[in-house]
């Protein structure tokens, strides 16, 4: 098994190279995306047992590596996408919202027997986790004062469906959505651009995390460097002076503000460097999904998470649909609640999304607002009705 830091890193970059050029070469893989494509070779890596499921490497993708690809790519973001799916995306999370509670709910009824005495605790920590993110999972096993076993086996499970539930969100705008002939590249994932072309086709978010568009020259890579790292580092200092509010707020405020400079805004090439940073974390969260620690530790409690992300995906692909929402919005919403803000960024950039960015970014920030509050209010409830 690889352990040193640096070669996990290595490994998990030509990852990303396999992917890419499988995605630019192979008409399957360029259906399935780079991103969805590396999740999975990271997976089987892991499982096969080349990669350990936890290392220093997957930290610092899961933590600044991944704030660093947000920065990057939300300094091309145009604030005017707000409008474009603004309301819907808040539907679609609303959905999402209550197929998680629904979901956990039912998992805590089902599975009361075989979980054991603290079935309402884990209630309360899936449908706060699968609202906003894993930030409320923490916050709330810390609140129920969760046993380390039974917490520690959450949390294995948790990592693993949060990884599996990208995969199927990637998948599921595929398998259900209407094929777009004229804009393939938004739904098919992040084919390159044909270079031969690329001057008669408009700069948007969708080119520019493919392509440059214009040379970047040394002074611009070291102007993004100091923005991007400037943004975290800033994000950073000021979720230390006012704790209540996420980290990644002030980092998405900090960037969006900078991005209105036009001077920063014109930098080529963030787009493109931080959609590469993005499929790195991609990977490593696939390397992360340790199957075998999941069932030393308990598979009750796997299928209790199981059971709860199945329900919300029942409930906002279903209903999503029978209310004329769009595939691309339920997938990037659905994101958000279980996996949180960058984990909506991530499947937006993906895909291709690029209109879904921001307003994903909105909801998963909604979703680290109220997701403590509606965890607690379900594991209260469990504990009234189960004990």
């Amino acid at each position: 098994m690889i352990t040193d830091p640096l070669s996990i890193f290595l490994v998990l970059g030509a990852v990303v190279l396999i992917a890419v050029q499988l995605e630019n070469r192979v008409p399957l893989f360029r259906a399935l995306g780079a991103a969805l494509t590396g999740i999975l070779v990271g997976m089987v890596l892991s499982n096969a047992g080349l990669l350990p499921g936890e290392s220093p490497t997957y930290d610092f993708l899961m933590g600044d590596g991944v704030y660093f690809g947000i920065a990057l790519i939300l300094l091309s973001v145009d604030l005017k996408s707000v409008l474009q799916a603004g309301p819907g995306m808040l539907a679609a999370f609303g959905l999402g919202a209550v197929g998680t509670a629904a979901g956990a709910i039912t998992g805590g009824l089902i599975l009361a027997g075989k979980v054991g005495p603290e079935t309402w605790k884990l209630s309360g920590q899936f449908t706060g986790t699968y609202t906003g993110g894993g930030a409320n999972f923490a916050a709330i096993g810390r609140a129920f004062e969760t046993s380390p076993d039974l917490f520690s086996a959450a949390t294995a499970a948790d990592v693993i469906i949060t990884a599996v539930w990208m995969v199927v969100c990637l998948a599921v705008p595929i398998i259900l959505g209407r094929p777009k002939t004229q804009a393939a590249g938004s739904e098919l994932g992040t084919a390159a651009p044909d270079r031969e072309e690329a001057s008669d086709k408009p700069v948007t978010l969708e080119r520019t995390l493919n392509d440059t568009v214009k040379p970047v020259s040394l002074a611009d890579a070291a102007a993004l460097v100091v923005v991007a790292v400037g943004a975290v580092w800033g994000a950073g200092f000021l979720a230390r002076v006012v704790p209540l509010i996420p980290e990644v707020l002030w980092l998405t405020t900090l960037v969006l503000v900078m991005a209105q400079v036009p001077a920063i805004k014109a930098l080529p090439g963030g787009a493109l460097f931080g959609n590469y940073l993005i499929l790195l974390f991609l990977a490593s969260n696939g390397a992360r999904s340790v199957v075998a620690n999941l069932v030393a530790m308990g598979p009750p409690v796997f299928y209790y998470a199981i059971i709860t992300v199945a329900v919300h995906g029942l409930i906002i692909f279903g209903f999503g649909r029978l209310v004329r929402l769009d595939m691309p919005t339920l997938a990037v919403a659905s994101q958000a609640n279980v996996g949180g803000a960058a984990s909506a960024i991530a499947l937006a950039s993906a895909r291709g999304y690029h209109d879904r960015l921001v307003p994903g970014v909105a909801v998963g920030l909604v979703g680290y607002a109220v997701g403590n509050y509606i965890g607690m209010a379900v594991g209260i409830f469990m504990r009234g009705l189960i004990g």
